[in-house]
């Protein structure tokens, strides 16, 4: 009875007051105790309020379901997939609307529905991926920017598959904590290439000078990433760095000069396919020769293996008379080994970074110590 009355009385009644009425009568829903008969005619009365040809109305009817736990289920998902005007105050925030729902509404390909989603509180894993996955660049950086948003790590990378070559993607990942090293490592590559790129970059250095400074200042950060990493992190950024082809001789020595044996030790294991324990105790108690067959298995030519192998010892010499270890120490004592030696080809190139590496070291030496002394003086 009380169906069809309303219905005889939309059938005269405006926009406005339809509008009106589809909101009493969903609050009425929501926070009224209504007997069962009455519940089950205010719903179907909804249900038909679904298709009024005015979207004020469908909208006053969600506006007043948006945030209840008690709406309807088949009237929230029919107001869900409506136009963005209706169906964006109900994905928002709709407690109805489960998991599966959103995946789903995710997939439909509408900005402003995946907008709606990405502002959602505690949004799941589940929908952070397919958001990850399909939507643009505007609702991914709403879902970045959601303190509540439990992306993970794999939807991070598929993120950066998809947008790394925005820089307002870029600075948002880049500030997450929870972003995962070889991530980390994909995009300071991708803002090096950006840079290298720029016109204004060129026109300041050089074009000429470009590609080496970028090249330099990225091998600089992956060194620091690879410094401040530990656990299960290294082995991580060892097989990206691998895959990317960025475990070269020349960033491998420069890890093993400046005392980072935790990565050294895990890339050698990588690409030798020796234990990181078997490593560990070669780099630390075994013999030259045992060190020796270390590297080489791990593909360096045996002249550069020797090189390896001495500026192992000499980082172990130093662990041993000081917890601390020089960088500048080690590589000035292995210039100084090499130096009469006359030695060409790929040697000769890496005993050239060695150095460089030195003058880099008392560089910083000299920076720190003048700091020192003004701090003393002042």
């Amino acid at each position: 009875m009380i169906v069809r009355k309303f219905l005889q009385w939309s059938e005269t009644a405006g926009s406005r007051d339809r509008a009106r009425a589809a909101s009493a009568l969903a609050r009425a829903f929501v926070m009224s105790e209504l007997s069962i008969e009455e519940t089950r005619a205010a719903e179907a009365a909804m249900a038909l309020l679904l298709d009024d040809p005015s979207p004020k109305v469908r909208q006053s009817m969600a506006e007043a379901l948006a945030s209840s736990e008690k709406a309807p289920r088949s009237v929230i998902c029919s107001l869900a997939r409506d136009q963005i005007e209706v169906a964006g105050v109900v994905v928002c925030c709709s407690p109805v609307l489960r998991e599966q729902d959103l995946v789903d509404l995710a997939a439909d390909g509408r900005p402003g529905i995946q907008s709606a989603i990405a502002n959602r509180q505690d949004l799941g894993p589940a929908v952070c991926a397919a958001l990850a996955e399909v939507a643009g660049r505007h609702p991914i950086s709403e879902m970045l920017d959601n303190l509540t948003a439990r992306v993970a790590k794999v939807s991070l990378r598929r993120i950066t598959e998809r947008f790394g070559e925005q820089a307002e993607l870029r600075a948002r990942l880049l500030e997450r904590g929870d972003l995962p090293c070889d991530v980390r490592h994909a995009l300071i590559m991708k803002v090096g290439d950006a840079l290298a790129q720029s016109n204004f970059v060129a026109g300041v250095i050089g074009r000429n000078r470009v590609e080496r400074i970028m090249d330099d200042a990225c091998q600089s950060a992956t060194l620091q990433l690879a410094g401040n990493i530990t656990g299960e992190e290294v082995p991580a950024l060892v097989e990206h760095l691998r895959i990317a082809g960025r475990l070269t001789p020349a960033f491998l020595m420069h890890t093993l000069c400046i005392g980072n044996i935790e990565f050294f030790a895990a890339a050698i294991g990588c690409v030798s396919g020796v234990s990181d324990d078997r490593v560990r105790s070669i780099l630390v108690d075994g013999r030259r020769n045992a060190i020796l067959a270390l590297y080489t298995s791990a593909g360096l030519d045996s002249t550069v293996a020797g090189v390896f192998v001495s500026a192992t010892l000499l980082w172990r010499r130093a662990t041993r008379l000081d917890t601390t270890p020089s960088a500048l120490r080690i590589t000035e004592s292995l210039v100084e080994e090499y130096a009469r030696a006359g030695e060409g080809g790929a040697v000769a190139e890496l005993l050239s970074l060695v150095e460089r590496m030195n003058l880099e070291f008392r560089r910083q030496a000299a920076k720190d110590y003048a700091v020192s002394m003004t701090y003393e003086a002042a």
